[in-house]
């Protein structure tokens, strides 16, 4: 700090007086008050602001009558600190004459040494009247103290006091270092609130991006008039906030339903969660929807929130929903009609905006005769129906989705397919895809990997072992309408998993897969019907 003080006359700059550190500087008044300013100016959103509460907070704490506040505007690029460069952000004065402008010399001087300056008797110093550019400073004492900004001054604090009786002293040097170290910290912390301001800004596009990626994505495939007739029913639905239900086998593409009517719906610019209630234990299942705090359960090791509050001004999905539990139940219907929720462990009520679609491949009204689904909750989802047709009742839709899902995979691998033989799509047209879409896409993806010609053929399709019937494509464990006896659903459904397991020799992935669910809900499946490999 190049300090010129007051004895019989004013020294000269050149005079070097007393050195203090920035970092020495000792706070021996206003501390209270520097500690209300650097929590003041780290809530301020702009460069005249903080400039502004830093100028007031100088003249009502120093001798000073005047103050301003310069910076370089571009503190990151190559300015040569020049004080031609420095702009006035802020000044104030408590005499009638204003501020008046900062002495070049003196800025010049602070700019390129990096040090404070304390000038006395400033009237009577030639030597400073005449290195000054105007030749003339209007003050009795001047501060000018740096901005620094990393290792270069980005700006400094210009302080001076026009009577004589109220010279600038020692303490007030110091005071100036410390609120300009203050706008410093100040100016940094507001850049780094406007890098991630921009950085969340080129994230949220991405993220809207990716949602319109999404809602290309979400494109139902196929022209069969009874996929036509679930096209209508959502352009129909999708604009309501009614509660939808939508229905069918596993894997028609009951999630790509759901996602066609979130990204035509009012909430198409909000999230999109998805949640398989069959895939998780009744206690996972309430964490994953309303969420958790820390040490609710072992294992929370923090706060986590729901499937609720995750979809909040969206949309969320709930697949299979018939396997949730009665306790569950009756959780999930209190929010579904408005009212709001605790998260596992916590006492805080937490509020959302969120439009369900429930799925599933369960008879549901069975399930509420047997006392397994609750009536309330059942009529409260099935405000609006959306049935699934399987893909073996729209046979013409099976070429249409095969091209699309070829397409796709011959995108991601970097193969040269020229598409499907005609004895390929012949067997493909007259297979009954119990696995329905989902089997589909694992077939063409299975020959697209696998396939080493330039066409796929017949052998390159993996399908079922389970034996069809020429046009119809049923399958022939299902006995003709003149032989069939009426059965449960449950029967049927277990006759099909006991067939598929022998078919695939008891390999329950390969199981799964074929009949369109998780390797998880076969287990469950296999355990609820007791099925043994020698089961018949």
């Amino acid at each position: 700090v190049k300090n010129i003080r007051k004895s019989r006359e004013t020294q000269s700059l050149d005079q070097v007086a007393e050195a203090v550190e920035p970092t020495q500087i000792m706070h021996r008044r206003g501390e209270s008050t520097l500690c209300r300013l650097a929590f003041d100016l780290a809530k301020q959103e702009d460069e005249s602001t903080i400039a502004s509460r830093a100028i007031d907070c100088l003249l009502s704490e120093t001798a000073g009558t005047a103050a301003g506040l310069w910076l370089v505007p571009d503190i990151e690029g190559d300015s040569t600190n020049d004080v031609a460069d420095l702009k006035l952000v802020s000044s104030a004065a408590l005499d009638s004459g204003g501020y008046f402008r900062i002495s070049e010399f003196l800025a010049t001087t602070v700019l390129g040494d990096g040090e404070a300056i304390l000038a006395r008797n400033v009237a009577d110093d030639s030597v400073l009247s005449a290195r000054d550019s105007a030749g003339l400073i209007h003050a009795t004492s001047v501060i000018v103290a740096p901005i620094r900004h990393d290792d270069r001054v980005a700006g400094v604090v210009h302080l001076y006091s026009t009577r004589v009786e109220r010279n600038l002293e020692p303490e007030d040097l110091e005071f100036s270092l410390a609120v300009a170290e203050n706008v410093a910290l100040a100016l940094r912390n507001l850049d780094r609130q406007q890098e991630l301001a921009e950085d969340l800004f080129e994230k949220q596009r991405e993220i809207a991006d990716l949602r319109s990626q999404l809602g290309a994505e979400c494109q139902i495939i196929g022209s069969s008039a009874p996929l036509m007739r679930v096209q209508q029913e959502i352009l129909r639905v999708a604009p309501s906030k009614a509660t939808v239900l939508i229905r069918g086998e596993s894997g028609v593409g009951k999630e790509m339903v759901a996602r066609a009517m979130h990204f035509g719906s009012p909430r198409c610019d909000g999230p999109f969660v998805c949640l398989n209630c069959a895939a998780l234990t009744e206690t996972l299942l309430e964490s994953e929807l309303f969420g958790h705090e820390r040490g609710a359960f072992t294992g929370a090791t923090e706060r986590k929130i729901g499937k609720f509050e995750a979809a909040h001004h969206g949309t969320l999905m709930l697949d299979e929903i018939g396997e949730m539990t009665p306790s569950t139940q009756a959780k999930f219907l209190r929010v579904l009609e408005g009212h709001p929720f605790e998260r596992v462990g916590g006492s805080k009520s937490v509020q959302v905006d969120v439009r369900v679609i429930a799925a599933t491949n369960r008879d549901l009204e069975k399930a509420v005769t047997d006392g397994l689904f609750r009536r309330d909750l059942y009529f409260r989802l099935n405000v609006v129906e959306i049935q699934v047709p399987p893909l073996r009742k729209r046979p013409d839709d099976v070429v249409e989705l095969a091209n699309f899902f070829l397409g796709r995979f011959i995108r991601e691998t970097g193969r040269r397919i020229d598409g499907f033989a005609p004895d390929a799509i012949q067997q493909m047209r007259r297979y009954h895809w119990p696995g329905n879409v989902r089997e589909l896409k694992n077939v063409v993806e299975r020959a697209v990997v696998l396939g080493q010609s330039n066409r796929i053929t017949c052998d390159d399709l993996s399908l079922s072992n389970l034996k069809t019937s020429s046009e119809s494509g049923e399958i022939e464990m299902l006995a003709s309408p003149n032989t069939y006896a009426p059965r449960s659903l449950s029967d049927v459904e277990k006759q099909h998993i006991v067939a598929t397991l022998e078919a695939t020799g008891w390999n329950k992935s390969r199981s799964a897969i074929i009949l369109g669910i998780e390797r998880s809900t076969l287990d469950r499946k296999i355990k609820r019907y007791d099925l043994k490999p020698d089961a018949s």
